[in-house]
């Protein structure tokens, strides 16, 4: 993991209610990655859904962004213990994916599977009913690659690695399989809340 550039203005100086436990405010967006930035083409982009080894759904780059789309301010909270408040994002809800393909979750669980070869995952409950989201744009505009761009997945109510960068697809699992991080030790379902940062069991 790169190591997170600083940001500029620490507080912990907020709302009552809207720090997690051990966070720290950030007015910055720190960039941090589990390896180099990859090089995506839209051209050839594309999202899928599986069930297992299965394809169930794609959209290529201009069929997704043909789907409903949804606007939505969250926080974000960083395991690496900075949070941003208040960001705004655009994309295309989990949810609403799923109804345009006119699937029903055939399990309980999924990895999100990115370019570049990263995963997390993450029950279907944490995606559901307009908590998740594949998001394009961030504060107005596009994505940044460095942020994840063309698109990522953003998962607000858990820490930030579970919203996983240059998301390409969601692929549904029997059991709950873990991620990049969580092989590595990081907590199966992340809670900022909780401050479910690491697997204590590891």
């Amino acid at each position: 993991m790169d190591q997170p550039r600083k940001p500029s203005t620490l507080t912990t100086d907020a709302p009552e209610g809207r720090l997690p436990p051990r966070q720290v405010l950030t007015r910055r967006f720190p960039v941090l990655s589990a390896g180099a930035v990859p090089a995506i083409d839209l051209e050839t982009w594309s999202f899928t859904v599986w069930n297992g080894p299965r394809p169930l759904a794609r959209w290529d780059w201009a069929g997704f962004n043909a789907l409903p789309r949804t606007r939505w301010t969250k926080d974000i909270h960083c395991v690496t213990r900075w949070s941003k408040l208040d960001v705004a994002w655009e994309g295309v809800l989990v949810g609403d994916l799923m109804e345009a393909a006119g699937l029903a979750a055939p399990t309980p669980f999924t990895l999100a599977l990115c370019f570049g070869d990263y995963s997390t995952n993450l029950p279907y409950a944490d995606l559901a009913d307009g908590r998740a989201m594949v998001a394009t744009h961030a504060e107005g505009e596009p994505l940044t690659p460095e942020h994840g761009g063309p698109a990522r997945l953003v998962v607000p109510h858990l820490y930030f690695w579970k919203s996983a960068k240059w998301v390409r697809g969601l692929r549904f699992t029997r059991r709950d399989e873990a991620g990049f991080w969580e092989l590595r030790g990081y907590h199966m379902r992340g809670d900022p809340w909780k401050n479910e940062r690491y697997d204590v069991g590891k």
